[in-house]
């Protein structure tokens, strides 16, 4: 493609995406060309319902970090000391998302920062789930020692789950080494290409709004979702295996709440960034079309992420007595551990 041709192609991208704002005469309104606005800028121009939405979404964020910092504190002093690393980095995904949400709606220049903050924190919690689920057994020997006699039905989402033909894995050391390995390549991985991409943002290289094949960014964004794959199976492999050993401690739930994070923090964001790029969310000063964007996917996790808080709270809010031994299930072929559980106000 030659020059020429490339600056048309932009030229005519530029003119898809600013449509809305474009009057009789073809000229895009300067507005849809703006950066993102300052908070200042933001502030001043909030009338009486955005003073009132602001304050709202602030208030949630700011409830759902006492709430997390309160969960850290009972989690500190209840759950026995092999647990309470995993089970506070898991809480906190929701606060911290919804957290970083809230200052990139306060300010939208920082919005690169706070998703890639958001990002590697939930790398983390990826990792940090499949470890919870094992330790909920109790750790590497005693998963091994109760479940070495079963296999592992590889054939789960989000890789193989089209796949029932794939043979199912015995439970060795060294697989279970493997599935730990393939979920933590994805936390240390996405730390890496996210310092990458803040070196190439101040090279002037990296800018999250360029789609272009010619965009790194493009580039470090389809890696990172192939590594998010990636690191998904074990996690899958590992809730299908003992989803029933582990009933009785709300393993399902917990599980649905994690998933109901990725999909909020991943999909929903990817899906409002494709309607932003094709015009369908309007510019409307002091916004562009991707900033606006933005803010809608910050103004609806908020939301998201306060009422998930509250949901995990509850769910993670309990004191389990110790596992006694195993007992060997005929009918699903795993093993069941019956434990009682009680609230704790």
């Amino acid at each position: 493609m030659g020059v020429d041709e490339e600056i048309n192609e932009r030229i005519l991208n530029v003119q898809r995406i600013f449509k809305p704002r474009m009057d009789g005469n073809g000229t895009i309104d300067p507005s849809c060309m703006n950066a993102p606005p300052l908070a200042i800028d933001i502030i001043l121009k909030l009338d009486i319902f955005g003073i009132i939405l602001y304050f709202v979404l602030t208030f949630m964020a700011t409830i759902s970090l006492l709430v997390y910092i309160e969960e850290c504190w009972y989690i500190y002093r209840k759950v026995p000391s092999h647990k309470k690393s995993a089970i506070i980095w898991v809480n906190g995904a929701a606060p911290v998302i919804g957290t970083m949400s809230c200052l990139g709606m306060w300010i939208p220049k920082a919005t690169m920062f706070t998703d890639m903050t958001s990002g590697c924190y939930f790398s983390i919690v990826v990792f940090k789930f499949l470890v919870l689920m094992i330790e909920e057994v109790g750790g590497d020997e005693a998963f091994l020692q109760r479940a070495g006699k079963n296999k592992l039905r590889i054939s789960t989402g989000p890789c193989c789950c089209c796949c029932p033909c794939l043979p199912h894995v015995n439970i060795t050391r060294r697989c279970l080494f493997l599935l730990k390995l393939g979920s933590f390549q994805f936390a240390l991985l996405k730390v890496i290409f996210t310092i990458l991409s803040i070196v190439l943002w101040m090279n002037g290289n990296f800018d999250i709004t360029d789609v272009t094949y010619t965009s790194p960014a493009i580039w470090i964004s389809l890696g990172l979702g192939v590594l998010t794959i990636t690191a998904l199976w074990p996690v899958g492999i590992i809730f299908m295996h003992l989803r029933i050993t582990l009933r009785s401690l709300k393993i399902i739930p917990k599980y649905a709440m994690y998933q109901l994070v990725l999909v909020l923090s991943q999909l929903q964001s990817a899906i409002i960034n494709i309607l932003s790029k094709y015009g369908v969310i309007a510019c409307i000063p002091p916004y562009s079309s991707f900033a606006r964007g933005y803010l809608v996917n910050q103004q609806l996790l908020v939301l998201e992420m306060f009422i998930i808080t509250l949901v995990t709270r509850m769910l993670y809010r309990r004191q389990y007595n110790p596992l006694p031994e195993n007992k060997q299930d005929n009918e699903h072929t795993k093993i069941v551990l019956p434990a009682e559980y009680s609230d704790i106000a």
